[in-house]
């Protein structure tokens, strides 16, 4: 199937800019580097918490709205930023699909699956549980970008550490 990717056109009609759908990705780093993952039980695997941005949602919005949907209202999570981006084929209507992996600190709150999530319940998992356990994670499928949202939280500890400490004076 030709791609059928809708585009915008600016204002002054000088650029085209392609319309493609957004998936959003959120990867959740408690302080003892552990990863936040629920049990989808229709896909009967864990996954991080996913899904598609809707219309006029930022980013960052679409990633707070599943996160709450998946994890319960009172979860609190501090976003830290983009840890990923990525386009895939996901069918021939979206052939072009924007995958954002997202980035966020869990500061707190009860965790209460819902939405996919609903009745498979959740676990924090390290690193090496992962790999040892040889447990099935669907989303995300890459295990880099696991490994890089506990280094990117690691920095973020370490610097938000070093910008609490006084400033030396000369």
């Amino acid at each position: 199937m030709p791609n059928e990717q809708p585009l915008i056109v600016s204002e002054n009609g000088l650029r085209s800019f392609a319309c493609s759908p957004v998936a959003v990705v959120v990867v959740v780093v408690n302080d003892q580097e552990e990863l936040l993952f629920g049990y989808h039980s229709t896909r009967q695997r864990w996954e991080a918490v996913s899904g598609a941005l809707q219309a006029e949602e930022s980013i960052l919005d679409g990633a707070m709205r599943e996160l709450c949907e998946e994890m319960g209202p009172a979860i609190q999570a501090r976003p830290l930023g983009v840890l990923h981006a990525s386009t895939f084929r996901y069918d021939d209507n979206a052939q072009f699909m924007i995958s954002i992996a997202y980035l966020m600190a869990y500061e707190g709150g009860d965790i209460l699956p819902g939405d996919d999530m609903s009745g498979g319940g959740y676990r924090w998992m390290t690193l090496d549980d992962l790999v040892s356990a040889q447990t099935v994670v669907g989303i995300p499928r890459e295990g880099w970008i696991l490994r890089r949202a506990v280094e990117m939280h690691r920095l973020w500890k370490h610097e938000d550490v070093e910008l609490q400490k006084p400033m030396a004076t000369e």
